[in-house]
C-alpha cells in the first residue's frame, strides 16, 4: 500500500540520519539504539543522537579538557560523568559553540536534551553496564507554561475567506493561487475541522477517505492507525479538491496520495507549513501560525464545545490525558467561569418579597 511506503520511506530516511549522526558518538550507542529499537520510533531515536552528539561534543571540551575524543570514550568514561557535569552541562547550552556555529537552548529544549541524556544512563545502568546513573541525580528545569497559539472564530473565517479569494496576496502569490486554491482550501479545511497533525495529513491516501460514513483513516504518531471523523463542510471542500484533481490532464493516473505537489507528486511537509504560513500571515500578521496551531484552534473550539477533556484527548490522539489538560488548562478556567451562576440555590433574591 502506497500510504505505507510514504511512513516507510519516511522512517528510512531518519535511520539513514542516524547511521550518519552515529560518526560523532561513542561507538556504545550503538548497543543503545539496538536496545530501544522496540521501545521507540526512528524520529525519538533521531531526537537523541542530535541531544547525544551535543552532550558528548560537551563532554570530551569540558569534562575531559579535550584529552579524549568522543569516539574513544567508553563506559568507565559514561560512568565517571558526575552529576554536577551534566548539570553544567544544561548551564552550558544557553550558550555554546558546536562545530563553530553559536546555538543557544531555551529551557524546553534544555529538557529535551536532559531527558535523551537520562533515557541512556537509565538504559546502560538498568543493563548493569554502568554502576551508578548520575543523570537522575539532575532535576529537570523548571517548564514556564506556554500560551495556546490559535485563531479565534472570526480568524478562522477570514483565513478560508483568504485562501478562496487570494485578497491580500503579492503578484507572485496570486501568479500560483489559482492552480493551488482548492488544494490549499481542503488542506486548511481539514485541519481546522479534525485537528489532525502535518504528518498525517501529509501521509493520507485518496482511499482513506470514505464519503459515505464521513470519516478517514490515518497513521498516528508512533504507527498505529484510527479512523476519524469529519463534518460535512469539511467533506464538501475535500469532495471538490477530489473532483478537481480528476478533472485535471496532469493528474498521474498511478498517484495515490491525497494532496499533490505542482509538480503532482506528494505534497511535502515543509510545503504545507509555508502554505498555512502564507495565508495565515496576511490574516494574522502578528500570530506565528504552523499546522500545529490550527490543530490547537481545533482542539480549543472542540473542549469549549463538548467541554470533555476526555474526548479532547481522544480525537487528537493524546496518549495521556494529562498532555490534553496541560493545553487547554486556560480554557477550563473559562468554562468555570461560565458555569458559575448555573447553579440556584434559593433563586434570584430580587425575587423576595
Amino acid at each position: 500500500m502506497e500510504q505505507k511506503s510514504f511512513f516507510e520511506k519516511r522512517n528510512l530516511h531518519n535511520l539513514e540520519k542516524i547511521e550518519y549522526l552515529k560518526d560523532d558518538l561513542p561507538d556504545f550507542i550503538d548497543d543503545y539504539f539496538l536496545g530501544i529499537e522496540n521501545q521507540t520510533s526512528t524520529l525519538t531515536r533521531l531526537n537523541y543522537a542530535y541531544d547525544l552528539r551535543i552532550f558528548f561534543d560537551y563532554v570530551v571540551k569540558k569534562v575531559f579538557k579535550g584529552k579524549r575524543t568522543v569516539k574513544s570514550l567508553t563506559l568507565q568514561d559514561l560512568e565517571s560523568i558526575a552529576s554536577n557535569d551534566i548539570e553544567r552541562f544544561l548551564s552550558y547550552l544557553n550558550h555554546y559553540d558546536y562545530n563553530g556555529t553559536l546555538e543557544s537552548c531555551n529551557e524546553r529544549a534544555k529538557a529535551r536534551k536532559l531527558s535523551s541524556v537520562r533515557a541512556m544512563f537509565k538504559y546502560f545502568f538498568s543493563k548493569e553496564r554502568i554502576s551508578v546513573d548520575n543523570a537522575a541525580k539532575v532535576s529537570m528545569p523548571k517548564l514556564h507554561d506556554k500560551e495556546i497559539i490559535r485563531l479565534e472564530v472570526n480568524e478562522v473565517v477570514a483565513l478560508l475567506d483568504c485562501a478562496e479569494s487570494g485578497t491580500g496576496m503579492t503578484e507572485h502569490q496570486r501568479a500560483f493561487h489559482e492552480k493551488t486554491r482548492v488544494r490549499d482550501i481542503a488542506i486548511l479545511t481539514l485541519f481546522l475541522g479534525t485537528g489532525i497533525r502535518i504528518s498525517e495529513l501529509v501521509g493520507l491516501n485518496n482511499e482513506d477517505i470514505d464519503f459515505s460514513t464521513n470519516s478517514f483513516r490515518v497513521t498516528r504518531k508512533g504507527g498505529n492507525q484510527a479512523i476519524l471523523y469529519f463534518s460535512d463542510e469539511v467533506a464538501d471542500a475535500l469532495a471538490r479538491y477530489l473532483a478537481y484533481k480528476e478533472d485535471d490532464k496532469n493528474t498521474p493516473s498511478g498517484e495515490h496520495a491525497l494532496f499533490l505537489s505542482l509538480k503532482m507528486q506528494r505534497i511535502s511537509i515543509r510545503a504545507v507549513e509555508n502554505l498555512v504560513k502564507k495565508y495565515s500571515k496576511i490574516v494574522t500578521p502578528l500570530k506565528k501560525i504552523s499546522p500545529h496551531k490550527l490543530r490547537s484552534t481545533y482542539g480549543t473550539q472542540l473542549y469549549r464545545e463538548t467541554k470533555d477533556i476526555y474526548v479532547v484527548a481522544d480525537v487528537l490522539g493524546h496518549k495521556d490525558v494529562n498532555t490534553t489538560k496541560k493545553h487547554y488548562a486556560a480554557i477550563s478556567e473559562d468554562i468555570r467561569r461560565s458555569v458559575a451562576d448555573k447553579v440556584v440555590l434559593r433563586g434570584d433574591p430580587t425575587e423576595k418579597q
